[in-house]
């Protein structure tokens, strides 16, 4: 039986929680926060029944009285087998959590002030943060690591949480990359990261056998880039991508989308996307995922074009 890897997340209130957590789970880690105290040997039992092995728990002062039975809890599951268990602590100066609760302008769980926003708020956020560090002292004496996100930006403290917890042998990245064909008439896609609009390649919606057709046929992609600005723009567009990819996962980005548009998204656009896939791939440069928005709408509206064509002929020929 492979032994189930549990992490305890835990630390001061805007120490950067959330974001270790979400590091994890993009990691693979099954990721629950703020489980009642009681309950989380059960969780762990059930989620390694059903095969789970990997699983980062965060545990803070929002539990409330439950807190005092953590660290009992956390001395038995480290001694129950098989599981590997490590605490990953996170703290910060007084001041820079000051600032930072200042800035988002939530109040700190344990504030003593009900009202933010009049004159004692950051007091009250220090009095708050006094209060947590001796209600989690005994959580960072059982801690594995411990780390000072004063200095860290989020971007900072994801990069080291999976330095330290990716435990994949695979070379892959870790940038979960997607190329998406588009039509500049639908909207750009919500959640482009690159936009490269080939509007100014030429149309083969002008050709009146290619029209028809879509970027997935060889007649129209040889249309599109079998000429000096078609491999132009793919040869830029790959030198692009090549350019931002490792930066953006440096930046501990885990998603991003490089959009191709043109007017509908069934030609142009699709054409230039799937070259610009089949040359990621070979080499192998980056993993990525292929994906054409607007070709269905596009093929649907001919389709109704085509059929309200016929009717309209039928009905005259009438």
């Amino acid at each position: 039986m492979t032994a189930q890897t549990v992490v305890v997340v835990t630390g001061l209130s805007g120490a950067g929680k959330s974001t270790a957590v979400a590091a994890l789970e993009d990691l693979g880690f099954f990721c629950v926060d703020n489980l009642p105290i009681p309950v989380v040997e059960a969780t762990l039992n059930a989620l390694s029944n059903h095969g789970t092995e990997r699983v980062a728990l965060g545990i803070d002062v929002r539990v409330g009285a439950f807190l005092e039975m953590a660290p009992k809890v956390i001395d038995s599951i480290m001694g129950a087998g098989p599981r590997n268990v490590s605490v990953l602590f996170l703290d910060a100066a007084d001041d820079v959590l000051i600032r930072r609760f200042g800035s988002t302008r939530r109040p700190h769980p344990l504030s003593t002030l009900t009202t933010p926003g009049t004159e004692r708020e950051a007091m009250a956020i220090l009095d708050g943060i006094r209060i947590e560090r001796v209600r989690l002292a005994s959580l960072r004496s059982r801690a594995s690591i411990i780390v000072d996100t004063s200095g860290l930006s989020i971007h900072d403290l994801r990069r080291a949480v999976i330095s330290r917890y990716d435990f994949s042998k695979s070379t892959r990245p870790k940038l979960n990359t997607r190329v998406v064909s588009f039509g500049f008439k639908y909207g750009l896609p919500m959640d482009a990261d690159l936009v490269l609009d080939v509007r100014f390649l030429q149309n083969p919606y002008f050709v009146n056998e290619l029209r028809g057709k879509t970027g997935l046929d060889s007649a129209v992609r040889q249309y599109v880039l079998d000429n000096t600005e078609g491999q132009e723009l793919l040869k830029h567009a790959l030198d692009l991508v090549k350019f931002c990819l490792p930066r953006f996962e440096r930046e501990g980005k885990s998603h991003v989308t490089i959009a191709v548009g043109c007017t509908g998204g069934r030609h142009r656009s699709v054409a230039v996307a799937k070259a610009l896939v089949d040359e990621i791939h070979s080499p192998p440069l980056w993993p990525a995922d292929l994906i054409h928005r607007d070709l269905a709408k596009e093929i649907e509206a001919d389709s109704a074009s085509t059929c309200d064509m016929n009717l309209t002929s039928n009905m005259e020929g009438a």
